[in-house]
């Protein structure tokens, strides 16, 4: 059997199953209210968060701010993807605009260190992913299988099995968790939002000093992230 059919097959099990048919639209809606509003945001011109210039993403959104149209260009393809994903007819168009907008933002997320969207936007990721292998057939076509796909008939409402997936959703239960974990215990030190947020973790660091002083290079000083890590580590060195 070859990979192009064993894919359709697994598809169409999936796609006969009740369950994720309310799981998808739940994705595709909770994505949408992931983008619309802050998409009018930046369409607005107005500035994303109240973060300070001296946080690392603080200061990426106000160089991002003042880019001008480019800023609204990024808004105005958030709510596109988020109003595509609401109409059936254009869901799989709406995914594939959405996704690379919000990989950029969970790798930006992880990269800065920024808890306002660390757990978030892996979270995004994952459904998007799921929306784009809800609706592979649309797009199965660009894969490079030597046996063409075959199209078939999606089932009807009345015709889906109400069997609850127990293995799939355990498997989503497990990703939440797993994400939740990343989120908060992946990084031994954070900037959080505020250097008063920021030094609540200090007491329970393995140098509380030295992130006091982490704290006031992010947040006082507005030095990079990296350096201010650096200098954390060098301190705890003997």
């Amino acid at each position: 059997m070859s990979l192009s059919t064993r894919l359709d097959q697994l598809h169409a099990q999936a796609r006969r199953n009740r369950w994720l048919w309310l799981f998808t639209i739940l994705c595709r809606i909770l994505l949408a209210v992931g983008f619309i509003p802050p998409g009018i945001v930046k369409i607005m011109g107005e500035r994303f968060t109240v973060l300070s210039v001296n946080h690392p993403m603080g200061n990426y959104l106000e160089a991002l701010h003042h880019t001008g149209y480019y800023y609204t260009m990024i808004g105005v393809m958030q709510v596109l993807a988020g109003l595509l994903l609401l109409i059936p007819r254009t869901v799989v168009l709406g995914a594939v605009i959405y996704f690379p907008i919000i990989l950029n933002i969970c790798i930006l997320s992880f990269a800065v260190r920024f808890e306002g969207s660390r757990l978030t936007s892996p979270l995004m990721v994952l459904a998007n992913l799921y929306i784009l292998c809800w609706y592979y057939p649309a797009w199965k076509h660009i894969l490079p299988f030597n046996q063409p796909a075959q199209a078939g008939r999606f089932p009807g409402w009345k015709e889906l099995d109400t069997k609850f997936p127990v293995k799939f959703f355990a498997g989503v239960a497990a990703a939440f968790a797993l994400v939740v974990l990343f989120a908060v215990y992946g990084n031994e030190l954070m900037p959080r939002n505020t250097l008063k947020e920021c030094q609540t973790q200090c007491e329970d660091s393995a140098n509380p000093a030295a992130c006091y002083t982490f704290c006031d290079c992010i947040h006082q000083e507005g030095q990079p992230l990296d350096d201010c890590l650096e200098t954390y580590y060098k301190a705890g060195s003997p």
